[in-house]
């Protein structure tokens, strides 16, 4: 699996100076919690999502999560389950006779609704269940966490590692009075099971649904207070340099475009001075697709250190990707600090003369681009995330 595959051998080249890794389920767990990039969620009630993997119709598309929670309705359970548990025994079977192997799966995932159903679905898929990369944990609390993280750990082995991606959506983490509290026992708790964490999730739209708010296309989750004080904390817990763990940013709800009343969250400097008349044009198309307000929101994601992204349409992909990749200035400041990291000195003047780079403060910093950049890739100098985005891509 590898990031940017939508991008011919020449063009990753001319783009990158140093290209993205490929990886699988079986990368080391500290560098997989980085590659994520934009998970795609998918209903479990969806038809042939074994063909869809197969035939790899999502270009660049490397994690999905199947879903039997949310997306599904209360009715649908049973269904929902029997459709699951056909699609993955089909996919393993076209494994078994060769037609793909382990190394060609986009990392996958199911996202279950509690501990039963948990272990009844991957009790019938049996040797299937070594397809999936791990379990998404929904509603995912101090009080039933352990059941689950006790089920995930079962499951994994040294041959087909088994992860787990807990969701913070209840109301025990949002509403004030408890959350600073719950967040400290869910983090002496992911800790007890560190090895079997690849990220930490935010359940924004759960989040939303306990106050009767939905945010508009024109508005992020930054832009909501009690959703931007609650990310705050998960933050100030999950990604302390002592102890730390990828926190993944919240789904972006949109796709398609309607009337707006704000204005649009792209500057036209950038794009005119870089693209001309042409940047002016691109960038009306972002504006009426709804992807400026994406972009915003990735934006303040990467800005509150937070990496990657739950999407629910294959359009996002290149989007979440191409911001998340590090730039040759970033790279090379934090290849400079982790170099220098020898006691030597504290500080040093960036090779851009544009900033000091003081060691100590932002030594964690540094070894997160660096992770970072082996999977996502480091632009040349005279490239932007925007040039990626700019690729056109087959959804």
């Amino acid at each position: 699996m590898e990031l940017f595959t939508y991008f011919y051998e020449d063009e990753i080249e001319r783009f990158f100076f140093q290209k993205p890794q490929t990886f699988t389920k079986y990368t080391n767990r500290e560098l997989l919690s980085y590659g994520l990039g934009a998970t795609l969620y998918m209903p479990a009630t969806r038809p042939n999502i074994h063909q869809e993997i197969l035939s790899k119709k999502h270009e660049g598309l490397t994690s999905l999560v199947i879903d039997l929670e949310d997306a599904v309705g209360d009715n649908e359970v049973k269904k929902a389950e029997a459709l699951l548990i056909v699609e993955l025994l089909k996919l393993y079977a076209e494994l078994n006779k060769g037609y793909l192997s382990f190394l060609d799966l986009p990392l996958m995932f199911i996202r279950i609704r509690n501990l039963e159903q948990f272990k009844r679905v991957t009790e019938q898929l049996g040797d299937a269940t070594k397809l999936l990369t791990g379990a998404v944990l929904p509603k995912f609390g101090s009080e039933n966490g352990e059941g689950l993280l006790t089920e995930v750990l079962r499951i994994h082995s040294e041959q087909h590692p088994f992860y787990a991606m807990p969701i913070l959506e209840t109301d025990k983490v949002i509403q004030k009075e408890t959350r600073i509290e719950e967040l400290m026992n869910i983090k002496h708790l992911l800790d007890q099971y560190r090895g079997n964490i690849l990220n930490v999730r935010i359940g924004a739209t759960d989040f939303c649904g306990l106050y009767g708010i939905r945010r508009s296309a024109d508005t992020t989750v930054y832009d909501i207070a009690v959703l931007r004080d609650c990310i705050s904390d998960i933050i100030n817990v999950f990604q302390r340099f002592d102890s730390g763990y990828v926190v993944s940013g919240p789904v972006w709800e949109y796709f398609s475009a309607k009337q707006r009343m704000l204005k649009p969250q792209l500057r036209q400097t950038p794009f005119r001075e870089r693209y001309g008349d042409e940047g002016l044009k691109w960038r009306a198309k972002l504006i009426n697709d709804h992807m400026d307000g994406l972009i915003q929101e990735i934006l303040m994601d990467i800005a509150n250190g937070i990496t990657g992204k739950t999407i629910i349409h294959p359009s996002h992909i290149k989007v979440v990707q191409a911001l998340n990749v590090v730039t040759y200035e970033e790279y090379i400041d934090a290849s400079n600090i982790v170099k220098a990291a020898t006691g030597e000195i504290g500080v040093m003047k960036s090779d851009f003369a544009n900033k000091m780079n003081e060691i100590k403060p932002h030594y964690y910093w540094a070894k997160k681009i660096i992770l970072k950049s082996k999977l996502y890739g480091v632009l040349h100098e005279e490239f932007t995330n925007i040039d990626l985005i700019k690729k056109e891509v087959y959804v």
